[in-house]
């Protein structure tokens, strides 16, 4: 880029328990994106999707978000972050409003009541509602309406999928980014902002089920008729298997994790039994063999009960016949072998992973379900409309020097 040229990027970050991940995006003449920038840190600030430590968190932050802007040669000041945890929820509510104006036309300002009798639910003070998201409209009788604007009617109903959240898991999330020196410009729902990277409106269109499978959480979106009408989110992910691991094992948690990655297999059936693998023992014993299906064994319950447990929230909910076109496993514990063809087996659907989709620029480098998220963010924030514009060359040191002041600040008071 050139001194002083100005550019219009995008930012996604995704502030994970397992990593935090930085996505900067441009945007491009004819609307889309261009990656040009990534950055990933370890994250150990946050337990089960929750932040348990800030100054962990503003630390991989800052290093996540540096190492993609200086692979953008560019510097940013606001992000479009994930929210997850087991603090959130989501429920479908509808509101119900006259439309106003003598030409009894459906105009923006019915949309937005509509909208706001739909979000009047009664919720406890200590949480939030993160997302108000229209599924359909209904004008005086006729149901199934995408786009209500400018039709003819006296009676206007919206249904809504709400996603509340707990008050305080929000602000820390928001402090941790403020404290390494961003705002944040919209907090987004994990598995929503996924599924802009690695969903077809077609699958929405005829129901699809999103499983993100991440280190400490399992997110989780159910789409039918191209709008969502179900989340929800487990608090059990990647780092339970590899602390079952661990435990069944008798070796460190963090050789748990490699072998895991190196290893695993998520169905013992695709597991030759003459394999073996080397397992490293705990206080100074000797490494030791052991089959890899013995492994897999260990695997196998924990990855089944996640689905299991997924499938039972769904039929809970009565909509355990809506995923019509299947479903579609991301985040870094898909990675894993066997993962789809087990969700296969439990959901009795057909399963594919789902890897980010429908970007340029360095879109290769994201080619893998752990940047599902992350570059979902950054589609989010250019579907939402908020465009940052950025300094290259000259305007950089300005807001260097603004970020290393208010730091200053930080610790000073």
């Amino acid at each position: 880029m050139g001194r002083g040229a100005r550019q219009t990027v995008m930012t996604g970050l995704d502030v994970g328990t397992t990593k935090v991940c930085a996505i900067i995006a441009e945007v491009t003449p004819l609307g889309g994106l261009n990656i040009i920038g990534v950055g990933t840190s370890p994250s150990r600030g946050l337990r089960k999707g929750a932040v348990v430590n800030i100054d962990s968190t503003v630390e991989a932050i800052k290093k996540a978000v540096g190492e993609a802007e200086q692979m953008a040669g560019v510097e940013v000041g606001s992000v479009y972050a994930g929210v997850s945890g087991g603090h959130i929820r989501g429920v479908n509510s509808r509101g119900v409003v006259a439309v106003s104006g003598k030409s009894k036309e459906v105009s923006p300002a019915d949309l937005e009541r509509a909208l706001e009798a739909a979000r009047a639910i009664n919720i406890p003070p200590d949480r939030e509602i993160i997302h108000v998201l229209p599924q359909t409209y209904v004008v005086d009788d006729q149901d199934g309406v995408k786009e209500p604007l400018g039709m003819s009617g006296v009676r206007l109903e919206v249904e809504v999928h709400i996603v509340t959240a707990a008050v305080t898991s929000v602000q820390n999330v928001i402090r941790s980014v403020n404290r390494a020196g961003l705002t944040v410009q919209d907090i987004v729902l994990q598995p929503l902002a996924s599924s802009e990277a690695i969903v077809s409106p077609d699958e929405k269109e005829l129901g699809v089920l999103l499983i993100d499978l991440g280190g400490g959480t399992t997110d989780v979106a159910l789409f039918r008729d191209g709008a969502i009408v179900h989340t929800g989110v487990l608090a059990l992910g990647g780092d339970h298997i590899s602390n079952d691991i661990a435990v069944g094992l008798r070796t460190p948690t963090a050789e748990a994790e490699e072998l895991k990655k190196r290893h695993g297999c998520a169905l013992t059936a695709l597991v030759r039994e003459e394999e073996t693998i080397e397992i490293p023992s705990v206080g100074g014993r000797k490494p030791r063999a052991l089959s890899r299906q013995i492994l897999s064994e260990i695997i196998q319950p924990r990855v089944e009960e996640i689905f299991t447990l997924v499938a039972r929230d769904l039929g809970r909910a009565g909509l355990q016949d809506a995923a019509v076109a299947g479903v579609v496993v991301t985040g870094g514990t898909s990675i894993m072998e066997g993962v789809p063809e087990l969700a296969g087996q439990v959901f009795d659907l057909p399963v594919r992973r789902g890897i980010p989709e429908g970007v340029g620029g360095l879109g290769a480098a994201v080619q893998s379900p752990i940047y599902a998220t992350g570059v979902g963010l950054a589609l989010y924030g250019l579907r939402a409309g908020h465009l940052a514009p950025v300094d290259g060359g000259d305007g950089r040191w300005l807001a260097r020097f603004s970020r290393r002041m208010r730091d200053w600040f930080d610790e000073a008071f």
